[in-house]
């Protein structure tokens, strides 16, 4: 009697991303965390490494495509949530300049840092055939990204989402994370055309057309179901199914347009009425599903597109140019832009530090760039590592800011 090794994958996956994730949480990290590791230890990289046989026979490549379509449906509900969390943001004018200069500064010293190493590390690690600029806008792009999600429970673990730095950190992640969608979107569609400028024209109307139907027709059609049927704002099962539907048609859409589909769900998630009820209400039903069951799927498929040779000889130090730049550009970035809007340098570095968590949505996006052939499993293994290592930054590093900005405040204070 066949089997399919499916099921035992799935114990394995589900089990060690929650092993590693409790572990981390007992240090102080994000579960997430914990999850991406477990992914980078299923992979060749070092379940490969130690027991090569056993890891080749429990993910044999005739059942990856199951775990990858698994995978994917992961993807299409947890960027559908990120799209529904999207907060531009809104308040004060001087709070709104503020955050809009973090995000802004936040993305584009990365994206000139990751330009100005893509120099070196195009001809060392490019995969053949990638000129400079697709594989150097890419590299952009992946040093420019912050991960809100993780970013947001980060300071709801610390009861930091109400301070002025968890309110400018956010509205600033929002900014950031739009511009780098927007960015990487564009490099998505010229290389998925081939430079064919007919087909380029047809990719670029067809996605101004998807955005005139959700957010012109679609919008106010949804605002009125919900306030038909969901006055509470928890939507019945006929208004969820039709919120899943939507989400599934908006990423087949973009896939069919040639664009990757987490951009469909992205923009049907954006396209919903800012409702912090109904929010909730899918963050009940749909994320924890998809980031409890689904995301540690696309974790270990991460990790077995990794290569353990990413790390030998001189590509080490495409490795430390890679954080160098990831870190430096983000920390300098946000606290450079905070300290503009008016902050005090020991803030500013705080939320610097926040703006360089990358999390799972620098999975995502290395992802993309993969699928597009933009980047081969060597670059993928060290942004993999990238963001592991950004990502445990940044709750230390949170930490060291703050409690010297207390230390200062007790210091000025009456002795």
């Amino acid at each position: 009697m066949s089997h399919s090794p499916l099921l035992l994958q799935l114990v394995i996956i589900l089990g060690c991303a929650r092993i590693l994730g409790l572990i981390l949480r007992f240090f102080g990290q994000p579960i997430v965390i914990g999850e991406m590791v477990a992914g980078l230890m299923l992979g060749p990289a070092v379940f490969g490494m130690v027991a090569p046989a056993m890891q080749q026979a429990l993910f044999q490549s005739s059942s990856l495509p199951e775990l990858d379509a698994i995978s994917q449906l992961g993807l299409v509900l947890f960027m559908f949530i990120v799209g529904a969390e999207l907060r531009l943001p809104t308040g004060a004018k001087a709070q709104i300049e503020a955050a809009i200069w973090i995000g802004v500064l936040s993305v584009l010293l990365p994206m000139a840092l990751g330009l100005a190493a893509a120099v070196l590390l195009h001809p060392l690690l490019a995969p053949p055939g990638v000129g400079f600029w697709p594989f150097a806008l890419f590299m952009a792009t992946a040093m420019s990204i912050t991960a809100f999600p993780v970013m947001a429970r980060i300071l709801k673990d610390r009861g930091e989402t109400q301070t002025r730095i968890g309110r400018l950190s956010l509205t600033g992640a929002a900014v950031a994370d739009l511009l780098s969608w927007v960015v990487l979107a564009v490099l998505i569609v010229f290389t998925g055309s081939g430079r064919d400028w007919p087909q380029i024209v047809r990719m670029m109307s067809g996605l101004a057309a998807l955005c005139a139907l959700l957010f012109g027709a679609l919008r106010p059609l949804i605002a009125w179901l919900l306030a038909r049927y969901a006055r509470d704002g928890t939507p019945a099962g006929a208004v969820l199914a039709t919120l899943l539907i939507g989400t599934l048609a908006s990423a087949y859409a973009t896939a069919y347009l040639g664009v990757h589909p987490v951009f469909g769900a992205f923009l049907f998630g954006a396209c919903l009425p800012r409702d912090d009820r109904l929010l909730h209400f899918l963050i009940e039903r749909i994320e924890h599903v998809a980031v409890l069951v689904l995301m540690p799927v696309f974790f270990a498929l991460a990790g077995l597109n990794t290569t353990p040779d990413a790390f030998a000889g001189a590509k080490s130090g495409g490795l430390l140019l890679i954080l160098s730049v990831a870190v430096g550009g983000k920390i300098i970035g946000g606290s450079v832009a905070a300290r503009i809007a008016g902050e005090h340098w020991r803030p500013s570095l705080a939320i610097g530090s926040l703006m360089n968590a990358r999390g799972l949505m620098e999975l995502i996006v290395m992802k993309v760039g993969l699928d597009a052939g933009l980047i081969g499993k060597q670059i993928f293994t060290m942004l993999l590592v990238m963001a592991i290592v950004t990502t445990l930054m940044t709750g230390p590093l949170l930490n060291l800011f703050t409690l010297q900005q207390r230390a200062s405040s007790r210091a000025a204070g009456p002795s």
